[in-house]
């Protein structure tokens, strides 16, 4: 029941997105995590205040979500059984963890402003999901900003959320309950979620953020670990099917894996740039400070528009194949604890 749960909420991301009237975790979250944020600067030193933040925001986000799912596989309705409302509203929860086709549609914005409306259409979009300065970005750096963001994303917004919902059903698997299994999947892909919330709001190396928001920042380092390093293999199967050089995409991301402030961003920035023969990287502006970055990937040929489309397809493709793999994964784990 568990992989009925996570693959028909992964395709209804697939298909349905982060609906604009739709109320999102992550909004709750953030709400959160900004109160924190004023109460920690107030009344605590920032570095503690920084670990008040990341315990009382996990804390809160993995107990609600267990706590409410396990309510609604438990309570028996008028006109539902427990165990099918309880099915219902998981799929719901872990769909909020996705944003596969958000991220797309949202770089599909941004490369329909390059193509149909000009530089500043675009740099406002783009503004829209990157945390870096856009105003005065060209065509080029645009196009850059977008690849690396889907790439990036690509392992925020579904590998890693799949990663730990996975993680969270074969706990729930070894323990011995079917229900306790999507129950632990849902509350650690949320706890995921609420981890990176956390990095993009507090999680930044300039003078704010540097000492209150550390631990949200290292957090997310070893959060985002295993699933950036699975990206890779991921990103080459994708570039493989896809027709893209799948022999750089997994040479570049292991060469410039080091090119990168974050331990982690580098593999899927990597696995992109050297599948797609260009060059990412550089300089970039935030908040006003300019953030000195190394290249990664070879400049085989200059950016082109295409190459946010082809960016895209990777991060579907690979997202598949991630659905996959994980499931033959569940699939021998479960049959060795029967």
């Amino acid at each position: 029941m568990v992989l009925f749960v996570i693959v028909v909420a992964f395709f209804l991301d697939l298909v349905v997105g982060d609906p604009s009237w739709f109320y999102h975790p992550v909004i709750i979250m953030g709400k959160l995590i900004s109160f924190l944020e004023r109460f920690a600067r107030k009344h605590i030193d920032s570095r503690i205040g920084g670990l008040f933040i990341v315990l009382i925001t996990t804390i809160v986000v993995f107990s609600t979500m267990f706590l409410v799912n396990y309510f609604l596989f438990n309570i028996d309705y008028f006109l539902f059984d427990s165990s099918l409302f309880g099915i219902i509203f998981s799929i719901i929860f872990l769909c909020t963890c996705f944003s596969t086709k958000c991220l797309g549609d949202e770089a599909k914005k941004v490369m329909n402003a390059l193509i149909n409306e000009g530089l500043e259409s675009s740099r406002k979009k783009l503004s829209y999901i990157v945390g870096r300065e856009t105003s005065m970005l060209d065509e080029s750096e645009i196009i850059r900003a977008t690849v690396e963001t889907v790439a990036e994303n690509t392992v925020d917004g579904t590998i890693s959320p799949m990663f730990y919902a996975f993680l969270g059903a074969i706990v729930g698997v070894v323990i011995g309950s079917e229900y306790l299994s999507i129950i632990l999947a849902i509350s650690t892909s949320m706890l995921f979620k609420a981890i990176n919330t956390m990095d993009s709001m507090i999680g930044y190396k300039n003078e704010k953020y540097i000492r209150i928001g550390m631990v949200a920042a290292k957090l997310d380092d070893v959060a985002n670990f295993v699933p950036a390093r699975l990206s890779v293999l991921m990103f080459t199967m994708a570039s493989l099917i896809l027709g893209y050089d799948y022999r750089s995409c997994l040479k570049i991301s292991i060469r410039d894996r080091k090119n990168h402030k974050s331990p982690n961003c580098a593999f899927s920035e990597g696995a992109v740039a050297g599948a797609l023969g260009i060059q990412l990287g550089g300089n970039n502006v935030y908040f006003g400070e300019v953030v000195k970055k190394p290249t990664i990937g070879d400049l085989k040929k200059e950016l082109e528009i295409k190459d946010i489309e082809n960016t895209i397809r990777l991060m579907y493709v690979a997202s598949i194949i991630c659905l996959i793999f994980m499931l033959i994964v569940f699939v021998i784990v479960k049959s060795c604890f029967r």
